[in-house]
């Protein structure tokens, strides 16, 4: 599994933005968004009962992550129309205010090293990526467990700060002097 410090793989996928299947369909890569922070999280499979707390979760947070910088992109193996069908028949998702991406060649699952080989479909994986590209953050959790998306944002403050944040740090508290 790829973890802090390298590179995150380039990719090329198709993401669904809105519930109107007009105008959802959008091409993503490495390059877009670029100069931003990432989050990227994925999930194992669509229509699921774990995975839509947290996708939820993580977009109630979209503000706080966008006035950080950050843009948050949902990932999971199936397709971008899978996605566009769920969206619009889960109340928790129809007004999601990330894209949801749809790893259906299982490149980038397969390149971060999170593909589940036995389930084919990807591991319940969190990557906080830097403006430059990097690995800053990767965190998986076992299939039957959510992950905390409060946790994310908190971990995202402390780097941002480029200092030494002690257990338990929260944003404003007194950072490390070495």
């Amino acid at each position: 599994m790829l973890t802090v410090g390298d590179k995150f793989p380039d990719f090329s996928v198709t993401g669904v933005v809105s519930t109107d299947a007009k105008t959802a369909f959008q091409p993503f890569t490495q390059a877009s968004d670029k100069g931003k922070w990432k989050l990227v999280f994925f999930w194992p499979k669509d229509f699921t009962f774990v995975c839509p707390t947290e996708i939820a979760g993580f977009g109630k947070l979209n503000g706080d992550f966008k006035d950080r910088d950050t843009v948050v992109y949902g990932v999971s193996t199936d397709s971008e129309f899978v996605h566009l069908a769920w969206r619009n028949n889960h109340a928790d998702l129809k007004n999601l205010p990330f894209a949801m991406l749809a790893d259906t060649n299982r490149r980038l699952s397969s390149a971060l090293g999170i593909l589940d080989a036995d389930a084919g479909v990807a591991k319940r994986a969190t990557f906080l990526v830097d403006p430059d590209g990097i690995i800053r953050f990767a965190y998986v959790t076992d299939m039957s467990v959510g992950r905390n998306p409060q946790e994310v944002l908190r971990v995202l403050d402390a780097l941002q700060t480029d200092e030494l944040c002690p257990c338990n740090w929260n944003k404003g508290d007194d950072v490390i002097a070495a």
